[in-house]
């Protein structure tokens, strides 16, 4: 019996120094593809993933990292298993990752597509100080509702990250941001708090972005995919490159339809492998499947996997 496996991947904030080293160094595949992305990109990225570094927290170097290490973490398992997914997933930035691993997108021109991303998105943002913050505890309805009365009231506020059941993240000027706070705390949110980000994902701020960034992906996607890909815009498989290169840079000024994703699909599928560092996805999907989740982070992680999948056939 063959196991339907759900590929996921996971975006920015799942970074951390050291992430892909142990892959780095015990296998030859994991440096070639370290030195080819570095090649393309001028990025020396065993300095940027595994020394002490600033760089690691800037968006245009965060998601080429990201996306390297997850692509490489799949392309390890696939080449020691040869299980195909029966789709392929990614929150935000991992949905280029999932690309990868549905045929459609060669793995150093993604980490390069992801560069060039990165840096448009801090350019959008480059002009006014933005942020994002995540509630939790409230429902999607009470939230969207409080985004837009203050919007009506002059505040440039977005609900973007559908992560789960109770968790939503905000976007939008940072200030604005400030004021969102109390308010979501009044109405009895368990938190709501500022993250660490240096852009607004996934809403109109981002708008410069579409057109450079719909070139790019012209270049780029090719028409072989092996497995549907789930859009984080529609919450529904798509697997053209015309589909591709309409959804992409929607993407950028759209929510994330992530929770909405995970219920769609659960039915079709008998576990979720997630690829990259990290655990992040594992956690959104608790309270949205009852399915096996496995990691693939590290060497340990990687035969743990697999012997996990073998005993599930």
């Amino acid at each position: 019996m063959s196991v339907k496996c759900a590929f996921l991947f996971a975006g920015q904030g799942s970074q951390a120094v050291g992430m892909g080293k142990d892959f780095f160094e015990n296998l030859d595949v994991a440096r070639e593809m370290v030195a080819k992305a570095s090649e393309r990109t001028g990025i020396n990225f065993e300095k940027l993933l595994f020394e002490e570094n600033d760089e690691l927290g800037q968006t245009e170097f965060t998601q080429p990292a990201i996306l390297l290490v997850a692509v490489i973490a799949h392309r390890l398992f696939s080449d020691a298993t040869g299980i195909k997914p029966t789709l392929t997933m990614g929150h935000s930035l991992g949905e280029f990752s999932a690309l990868v691993a549905s045929g459609a997108l060669d793995a150093i021109d993604a980490v390069e597509l992801v560069n060039l991303r990165g840096k448009l998105m801090a350019e959008a943002c480059s002009k006014q100080e933005v942020g994002m913050l995540v509630s939790l505890g409230l429902s999607d309805e009470v939230v969207e509702r409080i985004c837009q009365e203050q919007r009506d009231a002059g505040l440039q506020v977005w609900a973007v990250n559908y992560n789960a059941d109770g968790q939503i993240v905000i976007a939008g000027i940072k200030k604005d941001l400030e004021v969102l706070a109390p308010i979501l705390k009044e109405v009895k949110a368990k938190r709501a708090m500022l993250l660490n980000m240096s852009v607004a994902s996934h809403c109109p701020l981002l708008e410069s972005a579409l057109e450079p960034l719909a070139e790019k992906l012209q270049e780029m996607i090719k028409d072989e995919f092996i497995a549907p890909v789930i859009s984080n815009v529609t919450a529904k498989p798509y697997s053209t490159k015309a589909e591709a290169l309409e959804l992409l840079p929607q993407q950028l000024v759209l929510p994330v339809k992530y929770k909405q994703s995970i219920s769609n699909i659960d039915s079709e599928v008998d576990c979720y492998i997630e690829f990259g560092h990290g655990n992040v996805l594992k956690g959104l999907n608790r309270k949205a499947t009852k399915k096996p989740h496995f990691n693939v982070s590290d060497m340990t992680s990687l035969e743990a996997t697999i012997e996990a999948i073998n005993e599930l056939k």
